[in-house]
C-alpha cells in the first residue's frame, strides 16, 4: 500500500510539473491615451501576447473641432480586437528590450506640439513598469506610441463604417477613399483589427463596386 501511495504521489508530482502552475500571470500592456481636444477624448487598448486585445473609448466633450467631426461619429467603442503576429511580437520585444518599462523616463519635455498623452503599462511574472509621455525621445518608445495611435484610428474608423454603412450607404465611398489613403501614409495600421466590417462590405452586392473593391484590397493587405 504504501509503495502504491508513493507511486501515485510522484506520478501526481509529475503531472504538475509538466502543466503551467495554476494563476500564472500572463504578460499584458496596457496603453491609456487622453486629448481633450479630440473625439473621441480618451480610450485604452490592452493588448497579451497572443494579439488578443480589448478596446474601450469614451466619446467625452471635444475642446476643439475634430477635422472630421462633420461626419457620423460612433459613441463609446467597447470591443474585443486582433491584433497580428508581427506587430504584437514588435510590441512585446520593444518592451523587453526597455526592461519591461521599469524606471522608464520617457518624457521628452521638449516644446513639442501636444500629441495626446499616452501611458504604456506593462506587467508580466518578468515585472512591470510604466511609461507616460506626450513625446519620447525614445524612438522607439516614440514610434510604439505612434502605432499604438494609429491601430486606435483603426478601430474607431471601422467602428464609423459600421454606422456609415447603417445610416449612410453612400457616404461609404468617401469613408474607404479616407480608410485606403490613411492605410498606405501610417495615419492608420492593422486593418485586420476591423476585418469584421471590411468582410461586410466586400459580402454586401448591394454596395458600391468601388467601395467593395477598396474593401477587398484592404482585406489582402491585413492578411500579409
Amino acid at each position: 500500500m504504501r509503495v502504491l501511495w508513493l507511486a501515485l504521489a510522484v506520478g501526481s508530482l509529475g503531472i504538475q510539473a509538466a502543466q503551467p502552475a495554476h494563476g500564472e500571470p500572463d504578460r499584458e500592456l496596457r496603453v491609456d491615451y487622453s486629448n481633450p481636444g479630440l473625439t473621441p477624448s480618451t480610450w485604452t487598448l490592452v493588448l497579451h501576447p497572443d494579439g488578443s486585445a480589448h478596446f474601450h473609448s469614451d466619446f467625452g466633450a471635444a475642446a476643439a473641432a475634430a477635422s472630421r467631426n462633420d461626419e457620423i461619429q460612433p459613441k463609446n467603442v467597447d470591443k474585443d480586437v486582433r491584433l497580428s503576429d508581427g506587430f504584437t511580437a514588435r510590441v512585446f520585444e520593444t518592451v523587453r528590450s526597455h526592461h519591461g518599462l521599469a524606471n522608464e523616463s520617457c518624457e521628452s519635455h521638449l516644446k513639442v506640439a501636444f500629441q495626446g498623452w499616452k501611458k504604456i503599462s506593462y506587467s508580466g511574472p518578468d515585472g512591470g513598469g510604466t511609461c507616460e509621455f506626450n513625446y519620447s525621445r525614445d524612438k522607439e518608445i516614440q514610434s510604439l506610441g505612434d502605432s499604438f495611435v494609429a491601430v486606435a484610428s483603426t478601430i474607431i474608423e471601422g467602428a464609423r463604417l459600421e454606422l456609415v454603412l447603417q445610416h449612410d450607404p453612400l457616404g461609404l465611398d468617401h469613408e474607404m477613399g479616407y480608410l485606403t489613403e490613411a492605410s498606405h501614409d501610417g495615419r492608420l495600421q492593422q486593418m485586420c483589427a476591423i476585418r469584421g466590417i471590411l468582410q461586410k462590405l466586400e459580402d454586401d452586392p448591394t454596395i458600391m463596386e468601388r467601395v467593395r473593391r477598396e474593401a477587398r484590397m484592404l482585406l489582402a493587405e491585413s492578411s500579409k
